[in-house]
């Protein structure tokens, strides 16, 4: 299993929230989220470490990531997406073990993490309670229309982009958000004037999401 850190509620946890960093970054950076959520039910948060890799848009660098990011590649790096998948799956399934049940276990994930979010999330063979997917898109829609789970349709994806992305275009996300609706799936989209980053009016949003979710 993958280095992780997990911050347990104050009473034990009634769900579960596998919350997956971006490229370069660790699970340390989405800590400080907890807090700021204020939920109104006991949640655990797990952040998982993505291996390091050698990056080919940063001239082989070797740095966190949960795969090799190939410019202008609709399929790259989909051998690195599909292990990543394997391990989130293996969180999910400790959360199973551990009494938490599959509805009430949601994805979230920030631009690469986003991407592993959603790839996992919506192929997963038991029905999970939702997708948060931040600054991020849909990694070829044609393997998920073929390989998508028949128990995840029309599950709640919150989605949230940057409309000054400069990583990440907003029409790139748009697209995703188009493609999911078009597959059945219960799409909720917020933009931001801001870059490729999270802001304090997006957290509030995505802790309302996560106690409609976890009510």
């Amino acid at each position: 299993m993958l280095e992780h850190i997990e911050i347990e509620p104050k009473t034990p946890a009634t769900g579960t929230v596998i919350l997956l960093h971006g490229l370069g970054a660790d699970g340390h950076d989405f800590e400080p989220i907890v807090e700021a959520l204020t939920l109104q039910v006991p949640v655990r948060f797990i952040f998982p470490n993505a291996p390091k890799r050698a990056i080919t848009i940063n001239n082989g660098e070797e740095m966190r990531a949960w795969y090799d990011f190939i410019p202008h590649s609709e399929h790259g790096g989909e051998e690195d997406i599909a292990a990543s998948s394997a391990a989130v799956s293996e969180f999910i399934n400790r959360e199973l073990d551990r009494g938490i049940p599959a509805n009430r276990i949601l994805l979230a994930g920030f631009s690469q993490g986003g991407v592993i979010a959603l790839h996992t999330g919506l192929r997963f063979e038991q029905r999970i309670a939702g997708i948060l997917a931040l600054s991020t898109y849909l990694h070829d829609v044609a393997s998920v229309e073929a390989q998508r789970s028949d128990a995840n349709l029309a599950i709640p994806v919150m989605m949230v982009h940057g409309t000054q992305d400069a990583m990440i275009p907003i029409m790139r996300a748009a697209t995703s958000r188009e493609n999911l609706i078009r597959l059945g799936y219960d799409v909720r989209w917020f933009d931001y004037p801001m870059a490729h980053q999270v802001c304090l009016e997006e957290i509030e949003e995505i802790g309302l999401f996560l106690d409609e979710i976890f009510a």
